[in-house]
């Protein structure tokens, strides 16, 4: 995927002139973005589909112990394997333990690693871009040296054997995912700031006595914003699909604990014999997910490209 690489100015970012206005009536401001938001969503089907697919995951997560009676790691002990029923809409595994439950219970765990483990990325990687994109110098040629060594190696190679030699834990995999997405927006923030810092508005900033980290943070940060959003939204689903294929090959999250990538390891074991939906439900609901910050990314793109009609 492309991410533009210049802002655009109908999404209130202007291209070589000073920042927006930034609204100091926070309410008011908060109800416009919300209905720019909503605008957006409802002219595009990717953004509309993407944005319904990752709430609803998103209120299952918060309303789980709400609207799953059932125990994730409750043990029914005479219904081992059993298909699809009116009692256990999903089945039963291995272990006589709820499909149904399991899945939906396992979105709070994917989601809670993805979203700690990309905003602790974006922190430091922006932060980082920033100084290396405005300073330059030995600081910019040593992190970027830095960073070529790490995506050197192929990510999930790098991921398993970290978390493997770490305690397998949900932080132990938080730390790795977040430290594997720092170099993408270190670099794409790098990226932007190189074009921008030389801009006519951060000139009369600079030439108006501004020091270098307001400079930064309050002129050309805010021009920054629409790559990392498309970002994020990109990340977001390699994230999930990181855990997942952690869990799956026998790192990170470990069974009973409900998580995707471990109960379609768990249920696999049992697709030659007819047993499909141990897996085959957690697997869709991996995929939707996916989809869904993929649509959105997508459709936020087009959005935001300044190249569209």
């Amino acid at each position: 995927m492309t991410v533009p690489t210049t802002p655009d100015a109908s999404a209130g970012l202007p291209i070589g002139g000073p920042p927006a206005h930034v609204d100091h009536d926070q309410p008011g401001a908060a109800r416009a973005a919300a209905r720019g938001f909503w605008r957006f969503v409802r002219s595009s089907p990717a953004a509309f589909t993407g944005t319904t697919i990752v709430l609803a995951f998103v209120v299952l997560a918060a309303l789980a112990d709400v609207l799953i009676a059932t125990d994730p790691l409750q043990v029914f002990g005479r219904d081992l394997l059993v298909a699809p029923n009116s009692e256990h809409w999903f089945g039963t595994d291995g272990n006589g333990m709820d499909v149904f439950a399991r899945t939906v219970h396992a979105i709070r765990i994917d989601l809670l690693i993805s979203v700690s483990a990309v905003g602790l990325s974006i922190v430091v990687g922006v932060a980082l871009g920033l100084i290396a994109g405005y300073r330059g110098g030995w600081f910019e040629m040593i992190l970027l040296r830095v960073m070529d060594v790490l995506q050197a190696f192929p990510a999930l190679i790098l991921a398993l054997a970290v978390v493997a030699a770490a305690q397998e834990s949900i932080t132990a995999v938080i730390a790795v995912i977040a430290f594997l997405d720092t170099p993408v927006f270190i670099r794409m923030t790098r990226g932007q700031v190189l074009s921008l810092r030389e801009a006519m508005y951060v000139e009369a900033a600079r030439s108006t006595g501004n020091k270098p980290w307001r400079i930064m943070w309050r002129h050309i940060m805010p021009n920054t914003l629409p790559p990392l959003i498309i970002q994020t939204a990109v990340r977001l689903a390699w994230s999930v699909m990181i855990v997942s294929s952690l869990a799956f090959v026998g790192v990170g999250i470990q069974v009973p604990t409900p998580e995707w990538g471990a109960m379609i390891r768990h249920g696999s074991a049992y697709v030659t014999s007819g047993q499909w939906w141990p897996s085959v439900f957690p697997g869709l609901a991996l995929m939707l997910l996916v989809l869904g910050f993929n649509l959105l990314a997508d459709a936020i793109q087009d959005h935001l490209d300044p190249r569209k009609d």
